[in-house]
């Protein structure tokens, strides 16, 4: 409870400290709630958490992230940092146990702008360490790296459509490639949704293939709430999540410009 506390503090002070900001020209974007990652970075000078309560469902094993939280800062104008933590329960008949699970590093990078059938496209690349600040009950006997290539069109003013293609490395089985295919619609200035096909692929094992969906909510420039849902489309309910986000940017730099 007490590393609850404070991340909800942490996150508390992050909060407050946007109001007031000066405004980039464009709205806040997200790396979630979908499973494909936007090729967009974050402003310069800004840092960005977007975070969230998620609740999974892996047939005889739940899991809740509370909170799950990726942070980004914008390096420049093709290049950001991130840093990933999740606060993570999981439960089935053998094991209820709660903590930090590995903390995870990395990079995205812009490659390519869109220019005509040209997608714009980034690379990210991540490494989810052994030791960093965890649990023993969570614990990577090796770091694990992944990464993927992130494109994306703007076919009109109010609607997108993005994919993923990568790699990701686990522990106990080979790598898994890893695809998603999203399409996201304006549906007004505030309000989003989205459609997405997404899964992997690993060496011997079936082809996974999920669906997903959601709607996110833009309060105010810095900040945007979303809401999300996924099933398993050959196992069903057996194995799904839900989740609840929130997510905000606040300018690290404003003083000096």
């Amino acid at each position: 409870m007490a590393r609850q506390r404070r991340y909800i503090v942490l996150i508390s002070l992050l909060l407050v400290s946007y109001l007031g900001n000066a405004q980039v020209s464009s709205p806040i974007t997200l790396d979630r709630p979908d499973q494909t990652e936007t090729p967009y970075l974050v402003p310069v000078g800004y840092l960005q958490m977007e975070g969230g309560l998620q609740l999974e469902k892996d047939f005889a094993t739940k899991n809740t992230l509370w909170p799950t939280a990726l942070w980004k800062y914008g390096v420049n104008e093709r290049f950001e940092l991130r840093l990933i933590t999740e606060l993570t329960t999981t439960k089935n008949q053998k094991i209820n146990k709660t903590g930090l699970a590995p903390i995870t590093i990395g990079f995205k990078a812009r490659l390519l702008d869109e220019k005509g059938a040209r997608p714009m496209t980034s690379i990210i690349c991540h490494l989810t360490t052994a030791d960093i600040g965890i649990n023993k009950e969570f614990h990577n006997n090796y770091a694990l790296p992944s990464f993927r290539f992130l494109m994306n069109h703007n076919v009109t003013d109010k609607m997108g459509i993005g994919y993923n293609l990568g790699m990701e490395w686990a522990e106990n089985s080979a790598p898994a490639y890893i695809y998603t295919l999203t399409s996201a619609f304006s549906l007004s200035n505030k309000v989003g949704m989205y459609l997405e096909l997404y899964g992997d692929k690993v060496k011997t094992m079936p082809t996974q293939v999920n669906f997903d969906g959601g709607f996110t909510y833009l309060v105010n420039h810095n900040v945007m709430m979303d809401l999300s849902g996924s099933v398993n489309l050959k196992d069903g309910l057996n194995t799904s999540y839900v989740s609840l986000g929130f997510s905000f940017r606040t300018d690290l730099l404003k003083n000096k410009r």
